[in-house]
């Protein structure tokens, strides 16, 4: 009886040091670890690593890569995480061309014959997943759940399910429930509703002027999602607070976490996008104290990775614990 309960403890404190993270997703600047980037993620571990094309050019160079990522960290289920998305947005396409598959031609296809849409799509995932599983990631950052508005910025597009929130709503719970039943996390974005963006929030800053009635739908594709993870819109809603969505705490607590009720791990966008006003170290701070969990870097540049990492703190008992189920749901 004692000795197991010594192998209990040593189990619990080997989590308890996997758990020291910092509240940050980084990226890497190419295919492989460099020598500053693996120091730099020794002393200061980040939460986990978002992979981009420019990080991914074979199956086995990016298998090589995962197993160095997860080694460095010891951590066998460690977060690394996509976003294929497919169509725009395919960070495989150096070996699969994913480029047709966009979340259109999948609510095209449901609106047509429901039952045979939902068919391809939960094979079309199927495939995605086993993909991911053997390249070693097992976060996706999909499904987009943005309604598909006529005459908004052509950023979301084709990247959306549909212009009808039922549809939304139906193909963005298959795609988490079989991305699940296939071990791979998934990430809702852009909570709340990124549909009515005028702008590209890459670029500017999108500005809202539409009420909580107006703004409903988009707000309702988003709810009940059984998601481990969800991603903030970069955007100002007016009629609720002026400030950045990824950064208000009102809309954060009054909106995303009770009115959607989303209880996952809130992940805000890219920190280095222009719709951000600040410089990358205030603007993951402003996001972590507005009520998001951890914060997400891509730009992959090293020097920056390293600012973020020595300012950014460790995450929360929440996001412990939040981890600590999506470990349970990986074994």
């Amino acid at each position: 009886m004692i000795i197991k309960i010594i192998e209990l403890k040593g189990i619990f404190g080997n989590f308890l040091k996997q758990m020291i993270r910092k509240a940050i997703i980084v990226s890497i600047s190419g295919s492989i670890l460099t020598k500053k980037e693996i120091n730099i993620f020794k002393k200061e571990k980040p939460w986990g690593i978002i992979l981009f094309k420019r990080n991914i050019l074979s199956k086995k160079q990016t298998k090589k890569l995962t197993i160095s990522i997860r080694r460095l960290m010891r951590d066998r289920k460690y977060p690394i995480l996509i976003d294929e998305e497919g169509g725009r947005v395919s960070r495989l396409s150096n070996f699969l061309d994913n480029s047709l598959f966009n979340q259109k031609f999948f609510g095209d296809i449901y609106k047509i014959d429901k039952k045979i849409g939902l068919n391809i799509y939960k094979n079309y995932i199927k495939m995605i997943s086993f993909i991911l599983r053997n390249l070693g990631i097992n976060i996706n950052t999909s499904p987009v759940l943005d309604l598909n508005h006529n005459g908004a910025h052509k950023i979301i597009g084709n990247r959306s399910y549909s212009k009808n929130p039922t549809t939304v709503n139906v193909l963005g719970h298959l795609c988490i429930k079989s991305y699940k039943q296939n071990k791979i996390g998934t990430v809702i974005k852009h909570i709340p509703g990124h549909g009515k963006a005028n702008v590209d929030s890459h670029f500017k800053l999108p500005l809202i002027k539409d009420d909580l009635r107006l703004l409903k739908n988009d707000f309702e594709c988003f709810k009940n999602m059984k998601s481990y993870f969800a991603m903030t819109a970069h955007i100002v809603f007016d009629k609720i607070d002026r400030n950045n969505a990824t950064h208000s705490k009102t809309l954060i607590k009054n909106i995303i976490r009770k009115k959607i009720g989303f209880k996952g791990i809130l992940i805000s966008d890219d920190i280095s996008m222009k719709a951000l006003k600040y410089d990358i170290v205030k603007n993951a701070k402003l996001a972590l104290e507005a009520g998001c969990n951890l914060t997400l870097y891509c730009a992959g540049k090293t020097h920056e990775v390293k600012k973020l990492l020595n300012e950014i703190p460790y995450i929360d008992t929440f996001t412990e614990k939040k981890t600590s189920e999506f470990y349970k749901f990986l074994s």
